[in-house]
């Protein structure tokens, strides 16, 4: 069906005018995907989203206005043609504002502004064929915003705040935002670009791309948002029951015996312990993918060992690939390293040049499989840790770099979605149900591919860990599920240092209360390592394990490690829940009382699913702490098994090894106690 000013295609609706034509369709329930380009027809990029099934949705056109609604979500194009006296010509724009089922606006384009002649979807000609992009919104200064993945920042509302759309080490951009006014929007697009919430525009800009491409969905409340972005983006799978326990690790490990030494030990002491790791430079050369004999000459034998023990082993796979590695020559041929657009084909420099591979392609998927295959997965080795998945150029020129999908301005912040997805369906291939890879960054759907996510290399003090709370909530709120974190922190802890040994303690108690509790970090002093003709090897950081700290601190570390295990049926239900309803296992305090106004802006408190409210202490130092109990409950203390009534600020006791945790009417009577 055509109008004069519309075109229906189903339950689509396009306008054309002046060069430009703009696509609206409904994508899942109670959503829409936008798309606009510039003489051409929209291009069907499935970078994040997923096909939906066929909607219900309908378009009423009533002359230069168009609406189409798909469920609670509405969307308006006025459009409107006007004769310009300057340009000699009729001009022709349309204008987008996105309404709730109950009339309420949610958003609009950016008005011209009259004389202004400002732009809401402005794509500017660029080299190639491609477009800078900006699309722009008139802002709500009331709102509050949420998401957008991992950026190392205390801030849980992040109205005010701009964001760089790039990854790097420590910092995983997944552009997904939702408001307190009750909607979701992703930006659809992987190109390099920057993200502005200001109070008076709210804008996203890609450096370079073919299109422009987003996604909105209304919900009434974060939990309706969060299950709609993951039917559109997809849902993680249910997570094996080693990823609930505990996991153990440390840079590094560097032989097989020492490793299982390590195993052996937990089970001597009654530790529980579900995963132990094998980290980077087990391998001969960087991009070899396997072991180095002289070092884990038996792996077969260790991980039938660590069955035995009930204990997983999860290895280190690197996406560079060193000039000595015995892969380099054909990856190099075979056009399955990324490319740099000026100077030579080396993209960092850690013992030793090396470039990247590049899981764009679908041949290097394939390629990486089979080695990983044939030297972990036959091994017994089902779990893979992607380190460097940004990836971490040595220099973040990030216009210097082409993959077989375009440039890396163009789609470069796909690369951890490409990296996890290699594993995923290698895994699915060989047989693998329930499927856990830990990943070093994330871009929107890499839930679907089984990444659990941690944060990178950051440093032992309690300002970086004081950023990990917010990190993890906003890295559920943009639909990764699974987040982790180095306790204790990667950089800098010393073992001789008590404050060391006080954050530390207090860390591995926010970890036990993280969707996968971790211990892993470069400890000092580090200890030297040499191959058997004497020549040195990357040297292992100090001791790691629980009892690596003092026994004041191992008995402190050995209570919560039980813990962990005595929630392992809770935690279940939590990764249950992320698969089959999208919804995040920790969870911002607004995600379950959306109605209290204090909820909305607690940055140092949240839920571990719906019913335990934790409380990290973050200050060095502290043995008290203020929580904030909402109402519409009752709260058990695991400590003291108090009960107090919600809708109060309380100060509670936080000896060193006490967490504040609250049980939610009642809930996990047999966690009463254990803190």
């Amino acid at each position: 069906m055509t109008t004069d000013v519309f075109e229906i295609e189903g339950s689509t609706l396009v306008w054309r005018g002046d060069g430009e034509t703009i696509v609206v369709e409904p994508w899942g329930e109670n959503s829409v995907r936008v798309r606009a380009a510039v003489m051409a027809d929209v291009l069907d990029t499935d970078f994040a989203l997923l096909p939906q099934p066929a909607s219900e949705a309908t378009i009423v056109v009533d002359g230069d206005v168009a609406r189409l609604t798909n469920g609670n979500l509405s969307v308006e194009l006025s459009a409107r043609a006007f004769h310009s006296e300057i340009l000699g010509y009729q001009v022709h724009r349309c204008a987008l504002s996105f309404y709730n089922s109950h009339g309420t606006l949610l958003f609009k384009e950016l008005d011209a502004g009259g004389s202004l002649n400002l732009k809401a979807r402005d794509l500017r000609p660029h080299l190639g064929g491609d477009f800078r992009i900006t699309a722009a919104f008139e802002a709500d200064p009331a709102e509050k915003l949420y998401g957008m993945g991992q950026y190392q920042q205390h801030i849980l509302d992040i109205k005010g705040s701009t964001f760089e759309l790039a990854h790097r080490n420590s910092q995983a951009s997944v552009p997904f935002v939702m408001s307190s006014a009750g909607y979701g929007f992703l930006w659809h697009n992987p190109a390099i670009g920057r993200a502005t919430f200001s109070t008076n525009r709210t804008e996203w800009f890609a450096e370079s791309s073919r299109q422009l491409d987003y996604w909105v969905t209304a919900g009434d409340t974060p939990a309706a948002i969060a299950a709609a972005y993951a039917d559109a983006t997809g849902h993680a799978p249910m997570m094996p029951e080693h990823g609930l326990g505990f996991w153990q690790c440390k840079l590094r490990y560097w032989n097989q015996e020492q490793l299982l030494e390590v195993a052996r030990e937990h089970k001597r002491r009654g530790l529980p312990l579900d995963v132990i790791v094998a980290d980077f430079f087990h391998w001969p050369q960087m991009g070899d993918f396997r072991f180095d004999e002289e070092f884990w000459p038996d792996p077969r034998a260790m991980t039938d060992e660590l069955a035995d023990l009930g204990v997983e082993l999860m290895v280190s796979v690197w996406p560079q690939v060193s000039t000595a590695s015995e892969n380099f020559a054909a990856m190099k041929k075979n056009n399955l390293l990324v490319k740099s657009e000026r100077g030579i084909d080396v993209q960092m420099q850690f013992e030793g040049p090396s470039a990247f591979l590049d899981p764009t392609n679908p041949a290097t998927r394939t390629f990486l499989w089979k080695l990983c295959r044939q030297n972990y997965f036959d091994l017994g080795i089902k779990t893979f840790w992607l380190d460097e998945a940004e990836p971490e150029y040595g220099v973040y020129d990030f216009d210097n770099f082409r993959y077989h999908l375009g440039t890396n301005v163009q789609v470069g912040n796909i690369y951890p979605q490409a990296f996890a997805r290699a594993f995923y369906e290698g895994l699915r291939a060989a047989g693998q149900e329930e499927i856990v890879n830990l990943v070093r960054c994330a871009w929107a759907g890499s839930q679907r591919y089984g990444a659990l996510v941690w944060s990178g290399d950051i440093h032992s003090t309690f300002e970086d860990y004081r950023r990990q709370i917010t990190a993890g909530i906003h890295m559920g709120v943009a639909g990764i599920p699974w987040f982790t974190t180095d306790i204790g922190g990667f950089h800098d802890g010393d073992l001789t240092d008590p404050g060391f040994r006080e954050l530390l303690i207090r860390w591995f108690q926010f970890g036990t209360f993280c969707p996968v509790m971790r211990l892993h970090g470069d400890r000092k002093p580090s200890e030297p390592v040499r191959a058997a003709d004497g020549s040195p090897r990357l040297a292992s950081g100090g001791g790691n394990e629980l009892w690596s700290f003092g026994e004041d601190v191992y008995e402190i570390l050995a209570a919560y490690v039980h813990l962990r295990e005595a929630m392992r049926p809770y935690t279940r239900e939590l990764m249950a829940q992320a698969h089959t309803a999208g919804q995040p296992v920790m969870r911002g305090m607004f995600h379950e009382f959306p109605t209290a106004p204090e909820c909305w802006d607690l940055a140092d408190q949240y839920m571990y699913g719906p019913d335990l409210l934790v409380a990290p202490v973050v200050v060095a130092g502290a043995t008290s702490r203020e929580v904030f109990l909402p109402a519409g409950a009752t709260w058990t203390s695991l400590h003291t098994g108090a009960v107090l009534d919600g809708g109060q600020r309380v100060v509670v006791d936080a000896p060193l090894a006490v967490i504040p945790v609250f049980a939610r009417d009642g809930s996990h009577p047999d966690l009463v106690g254990r803190v």
